[in-house]
């Protein structure tokens, strides 16, 4: 049963969050809106409430034209939009122009690119340089040798390929071809109010953080994610890096900003780096995730991902929720989810407070 106490206040306010839950009638103009609808607020005495758009059809009203509540909430058209734009970067060799793009996505030019960055994160051009950085991690994953990868994933250079490298990559082009090999990682065990953490890094950056109840299994695991490597004791740097996320866990605040070697596949990448938005006290679900990498159906992808995830903390998996708000898995534990999120929830309505 709707409250239609809560309904009416929400058409007074334009709530477009209550989009797709329900409409509203107009008994002077004949038409029915979604609760969101930006039109002028009627008389009270003239509004019903119906649960869906068939039972205020069957009531002899009709679809308002502005609002169209038969082509889903606004926020649906954009991911929508926003994932016709992406498929043409995905299939383009270059980056197509911002009028390509608009046009694909049916929006003007101006709206768009607000549109894009407010659902992906990113600029059309940021987002279209991350994707070109991905196939080219595909290409070297596949075998292919460091230029014929260059020219196949678009990039007009080498050299534009080597710049980009070191930030998304997490290593150089010829290292990525051959997994790694003879690398040195460094790493501690440092304990938490969750328990043994291991962190471990490359020179390059943090590859690795897991949490545990032992040592020893995580150690294990570390060598078994790294055959190849030469593994050695933490360094006084590594150990400074371990001891700020230590003091996150004790008192979560903001994410700390260590460099991270981030290292799986394209897609894993750049969901991890979508994760890193989340910011501490908030949580995301697999679907605005995926609509972020402007591919709203590959939750079942980005729930994978998040699960493959090799940086706890770091990489803020334990954000990410289901649709229905249920926690679901974390790979580490889910009671130590439920006490990361409630620590994060604490904190970010502690420094509400102060402002």
């Amino acid at each position: 049963m709707l409250d239609h106490e809560k309904c009416w206040a929400a058409v007074c306010a334009h709530d477009a969050s209550q989009d797709g839950r329900w409409v509203y009638s107009v008994k002077t103009t004949g038409v029915f809106c979604r609760p969101g609808c930006a039109s002028r607020q009627p008389l009270r005495k003239n509004v019903a409430f119906y649960a869906t758009n068939a039972e205020a059809e069957a009531a002899g009203f009709r679809p308002c034209k502005r609002c169209r509540p038969h082509e889903g909430s606004q926020a649906d058209r954009h991911i929508a939009a926003v994932g016709r734009a992406c498929a043409l970067i995905r299939a383009s060799d270059a980056l197509p122009s911002l009028d390509d793009l608009a046009n694909a996505a049916g929006i003007s030019r101006y709206h768009f690119h607000r549109v894009f960055k407010q659902i992906t994160g990113a600029t059309p051009r940021d987002w279209g340089k991350a994707h070109r950085l991905g196939r080219f991690a595909d290409r070297l994953d596949a075998g292919d040798k460091v230029a014929e990868a260059v020219y196949a994933a678009g990039f007009g250079a080498s050299s534009r390929a080597y710049e980009a490298a070191p930030s998304g990559l997490g290593m150089t082009p010829g290292v990525r071809r051959h997994g790694g090999r003879g690398e040195t990682i460094r790493f501690t065990c440092v304990r938490t109010a969750l328990g043994w953490a291991l962190v471990a890094a490359t020179e390059r950056g943090i590859c690795m953080t897991a949490l545990g109840d032992e040592k020893t299994p995580l150690e294990a695991d570390l060598r078994r994610r790294f055959p190849a490597a030469l593994i050695w004791p933490a360094d006084s740097k590594l150990a400074a890096w371990a001891e700020r996320i230590v003091r996150f866990v004790t008192a979560p605040g903001e994410q700390p900003d260590l460099p991270l070697d981030i290292r799986g596949t394209a897609f894993q990448a750049r969901v991890w780096r979508a994760l890193r938005k989340v910011p501490p006290g908030k949580t995301a679900t697999y679907s605005e995730i995926a609509a972020a990498l402007g591919q709203p159906r590959a939750v079942r992808a980005v729930a994978a991902a998040c699960a493959a995830n090799k940086l706890a903390l770091l990489v803020p998996c334990h954000r990410i929720v289901r649709q229905d708000g249920d926690l679901a898995g974390y790979r580490w534990g889910i009671a130590r989810k439920r006490a990361l999120l409630a620590a994060e929830h604490a904190a970010a309505a502690t420094d509400a407070a102060a402002e």
